[in-house]
């Protein structure tokens, strides 16, 4: 299938042109500036003017559309990622939370089941394990029932049993045990993230030694700094900006972190430094009061107010019903972020931190032909993914 792309403003990673696109065999064949010719035997899509951008990169996300991915089945992945399709989200990595090691073994094979049926739909590069390893002070709205150090045995049979299919693994790097995690994570070709922490700048910084090189959810579940006999000592928020290796992401819902905190991350960790993730629940998407997060089985009552998911005792934030297309509303309308960086920390840095950028992230000529056209109100118009139209 060939697709021509015209009257389109093109964003590139640091600039954005108008102009347009020939998509043809899943792949971007042509990128054109200015005049877009006509094409034989081509799908024609006029952009109207609007923005033409690679496709939403999310990779930290729970669920959407009334299903969650530790709810144990390949209907409830199908369901949750079609949902964020429908938002510009072609790329995801799908979440799991603090349970039951049976329930993650379950999600595995869910995963496994899911990307054999989806068709025209978000490519899942593996998952993202959050937890069960984490500090029980900084577990937010993770299940304390499940919350331990980390298991040699536990964490090599999973990643074992999973084949490749694991992309990245939350840990608090503090916990007995933990930096020898991250070396193996490390070796078996798994992000080691660092979240949900008490950790100190020293900790923080040794993680980094063991292959700790991104931070989840900035200002969420993590230390701040801390006075104890007038001496200051960092916590992982300030350690995540002293450390310039650490790359960090953000749930820029508007809620989590307010939109001038937003603009600081930007300037003070860069945009190749920054990604978006909508950390989204089951919720998403849905016109609800109350749902679950985690499993039906065994999650947790939330409360859905003010545009976010909320422990029912209004004590902590339980997670966002975030759509990316509402993350890149807020860094550029609220936050005041150049769009085309405000694209990029959607599409090109997290696929560089998950070191896919070879094939996706960005337009470039050969790169997978994933592309989002929205308005000047961030409203998606059209959604292509790997080359064929599922939405518009």
């Amino acid at each position: 299938m060939r697709i021509l792309i015209k009257n389109g403003r093109v964003i590139f990673p640091d600039r954005i042109e108008e102009g347009g696109l020939l998509l043809e065999n899943e792949r971007i064949k042509e990128i054109y500036t200015g005049n877009v010719p006509d094409v034989t035997d081509a799908v024609t899509i006029d952009a109207k003017g609007n923005y033409v951008s690679p496709g939403f990169i999310d990779i930290h996300t729970h669920g959407a559309g009334g299903a969650d991915f530790m709810d144990g089945t390949p209907e409830a992945f199908i369901t949750a990622c079609k949902t964020h399709l429908e938002h510009g989200t072609t790329t995801i990595l799908p979440t799991t939370l603090s349970s039951k090691f049976e329930e993650l073994y379950r999600a595995v094979d869910s995963f496994r089941e899911a990307r054999k049926i989806l068709k025209n739909a978000p490519y899942m590069p593996g998952l993202h394990l959050e937890g069960p390893y984490f500090s029980m002070e900084q577990r937010g709205a993770q299940d304390p029932r499940f919350i331990k150090d980390p298991d040699v045995e536990e964490y090599t049979a999973i990643v074992e049993y999973a084949d490749g299919d694991i992309k990245r693994w939350t840990v608090a790097p503090e916990l007995k045990g933990a930096l020898e995690m991250g070396d193996y994570l490390y070796e078996h070709g798994i992000l080691p993230s660092i979240g949900h922490s008490n950790a100190e700048y020293a900790t923080v910084k040794e993680a980094l030694a063991h292959h700790y090189t991104h931070v989840t959810h900035l200002y969420s579940g993590m230390s701040t700094i801390t006075r104890r006999g007038g001496f200051r000592y960092l916590g992982v928020i300030e350690s995540a900006y002293a450390l310039e290796e650490l790359t960090v992401e953000v749930i820029a819902d508007g809620c989590h972190i307010p939109p001038e905190l937003l603009r600081m991350v930007y300037r003070l960790k860069g945009v190749d430094k920054t990604c978006l993730v909508t950390d989204s629940l089951r919720c998403t998407g849905l016109d609800v009061k109350e749902s679950i997060t985690g499993s039906l089985e065994n999650g947790q009552r939330i409360i859905i107010e003010d545009g976010v998911a909320k422990l029912p005792d209004r004590t902590a934030f339980a997670g966002s019903i975030a759509t990316a297309d509402r993350l890149v509303r807020t860094a550029w309308k609220l936050a005041g972020i150049p769009l085309a960086d405000s694209i990029r920390m959607m599409t090109l840095t997290p696929a560089q931190i998950l070191n896919i950028d070879c094939d996706r992230g960005s337009i470039e000529k050969g790169k997978i032909a994933d592309i989002v056209v929205f308005n000047d109100d961030v409203e998606i118009q059209y959604v292509i993914c790997s080359g064929n139209i599922v939405r518009g």
